[in-house]
């Protein structure tokens, strides 16, 4: 699965949504992690910029955007 993880330079919630992305991972969750940097486009600046972090996979829709637990980014992430 190919998760993407919107964010900017400085964003410590950013950080921390990272992190719960990587603890699934070592947790046996298996995923390629994209930082998709929003500054560099008004179309994801408009979309994303007062809402990342924001999360979004090829294998579920929508998205899921700050705050969320690292219980609640499972079960976005284990939708089929």
């Amino acid at each position: 699965m190919i998760v993407s993880l919107y964010t900017t330079l400085g964003c410590h919630l950013c950080d921390d949504a990272l992190a719960l992305l990587r603890q699934l991972h070592g947790q046996g969750l298996a995923m390629e992690i994209k930082e998709v940097e929003i500054i560099e486009s008004e179309v994801l600046m408009s979309a994303y910029g007062v809402r990342i972090p924001v999360i979004t996979s090829d294998c579920s829709e929508g998205d899921i955007g700050w705050p969320f637990s690292l219980e609640e980014l499972r079960l976005f992430l284990d939708k089929k």
